[in-house]
């Protein structure tokens, strides 16, 4: 495919980019019309799963996807990818109740995972690595653009239609970039001398699954030394362990463990998993702070987290086209992480909402940054036979590195909150008040009313107006408590993020080829070097 003509190859980048805006502006619009969907379906307690489930599906899909395109060529997997997340996201929309919404998200969940595979590979196939820059920053900047407008569309549609067009409403683009991969993505011969690892393929999803359920509901659902939990990490490890034992036995692993030993791969992978663990980590508790903290509304809460997305869009492109014109990643990457150390440290210490904004924008900056440096450095570093595996397995660890994330910063936030709660309630004194006033402000104890503020108010309306300086107080109280906890939370990412940084450091920067594949790229050097006297 390197030899197509670069219109030819621009076309199909136009049909890729086409795949994953319709894959992630439906993830995004979704995420703020849930609630509302849920309230008209039921079953709020498998709200979780509807999440859970993509999760789960998506990134299973993405690691088996890898390795079976770089046998069976990209285009078949792209198709099926649009073709499957298409289906899921129609009969979404044609949910009767919660179990079938769960059941086809997690179809849509198995394609957007494909269609993530398969895109950020096929730029591989097409352009040399000193190219994919620009490209990549242009695919990364289709994720910035849908997250900016996913939530007004979100909550346009289910403000003024019906909730089925949050599903409907962009199977258009499907359709379009489904028809253009089919007229122009080139096929590839399949490599006869390699066989699908149904083993490894096995163990790993068997790894994957409870120490993602261990996760997802550690803290939450369960305590984190309750015996389910306990017993699906033990799985998860023994899972790993034997995949690992396949792994260094059969003929065509599903994840050759030979790229770990690679320090670029190896070094991208961990810092890709810090990364998102902090991305995911801002994004989820940022919320907290704006309308818990501030009492900001959740309508205008999404502007103060929109300009992480905005900082994102912006340099992502610029850090695509700054790897195109140097051949150089590392001082890219640099920056970037001491960016976004720098925008998390402000969250750690802000007190104010345009403070919170500002750090969100820097944060995002930092992202867009050095998001695109690690994929492009990881393919630059590996043979073109493994360019599936090796592009599916950064997303793999981007993806548990974020569930990871929430899952440990759900407990530091719990956990400091208790602490502050049970301080906060020995310092209150009710005594004297009427049983039903006495029921009402107990109510306060538990911090996530501070995100309702319909039942704040409430609670404060039915209560006597002698108790409303008592009342006052006590919220007061509680915002600083959740203040105090977030900024530990925050501080915690900030710990996770300075590693980053310095592991950064040790990043190897191998000059970005000019050529798609590096046995010919190495081969030029060769001979370079032999004709020289």
């Amino acid at each position: 495919m390197e030899n197509l003509s670069y219109q030819r190859k621009a076309t199909i980048m136009f049909a890729i980019s086409t795949a994953m805006f319709f894959s992630s502006i439906n993830q995004t619009i979704v995420g703020v019309a849930l609630p509302r969907i849920i309230a008209k379906l039921g079953g709020m307690n498998y709200y979780t799963w509807v999440i859970t489930i993509y999760l789960l599906t998506s990134t299973i899909s993405t690691i088996l996807v890898g390795k079976l395109s770089d046998i069976y060529g990209r285009k078949p997997f792209i198709l099926s990818g649009i073709v499957i997340f298409m289906t899921g996201a129609f009969f979404s929309g044609t949910s009767q109740d919660i179990i079938h919404l769960i059941i086809y998200r997690g179809i849509q969940g198995t394609g957007a995972g494909i269609i993530m595979a398969t895109a950020f590979t096929a730029i591989g196939d097409l352009f040399s690595p000193r190219e994919r820059g620009r490209w990549i920053g242009v695919i990364s900047a289709v994720f910035g653009i849908s997250s900016i407008l996913g939530p007004g569309f979100g909550g346009y549609i289910v403000d003024h239609m019906d909730w089925h067009w949050v599903f409907w409403m962009f199977l258009p683009f499907g359709f379009l970039a489904f028809f253009m991969i089919l007229l122009l993505f080139p096929k590839t011969n399949r490599r006869k001398s390699e066989s699908i690892d149904y083993p490894g393929s096995l163990f790993i999803v068997l790894t994957i699954v409870p120490m993602l359920l261990a996760f997802s509901w550690a803290g939450t659902k369960y305590p984190w030394d309750s015996s389910l939990i306990l017993e699906l990490f033990a799985f998860a490890i023994v899972s790993l362990a034997l995949f690992i034992f396949v792994e260094t036995r059969v003929k065509t692993p599903l994840l050759p463990l030979s790229l770990f030993k690679n320090s670029v791969v190896s070094l991208s992978y961990a810092i890709g998993f810090m990364m998102h663990a902090g991305m995911f980590g801002a994004l989820m508790y940022m919320p907290f702070y704006v309308q818990g903290v501030k009492g900001i509304s959740a309508t205008y809460a999404g502007y103060v987290t929109m300009p992480m997305s905005i900082g994102m869009f912006a340099l992502n492109a610029y850090s695509g086209r700054r790897m195109t014109k140097t051949g150089k990643y590392k001082k890219m990457a640099l920056i970037g992480m001491f960016t976004m150390v720098t925008g998390m440290l402000l969250m750690v210490v802000m007190n104010n909402i345009p403070m919170a904004a500002i750090s969100m924008l820097i944060f995002g900056c930092g992202l867009g940054l050095g998001m695109p440096v690690f994929m492009i450095a990881v393919q630059n570093a590996v043979d073109s036979k493994d360019l599936g595996v090796a592009t599916a397995s950064v997303q793999l660890f981007r993806n548990i590195g974020g569930t990871i994330g929430i899952a440990v910063l759900g407990t530091v936030l719990s956990t400091s909150m208790g602490t502050k709660i049970k301080a906060l309630g020995g310092r209150l004194n009710l005594a004297g008040l009427e049983p039903a006033a006495i029921k009402k402000i107990s109510q306060l104890k538990n911090p996530q009313i501070l995100l309702d503020h319909p039942k704040l108010s409430a609670i404060q309306n039915s209560l006597p107006e002698s108790l409303h300086p008592v009342f006052t107080q006590l919220i007061e109280a509680l915002r600083g408590a959740m203040a105090a906890s977030l900024a530990n939370v925050f501080l915690s990412i900030l710990i996770v993020l300075i590693l980053a940084f310095f592991l950064t450091f040790f990043l190897k920067e191998l000059p970005l080829r000019t050529t798609v594949h590096k046995s010919n790229s190495v081969n030029n050097i060769a001979s370079k070097k032999e004709s020289v006297p």
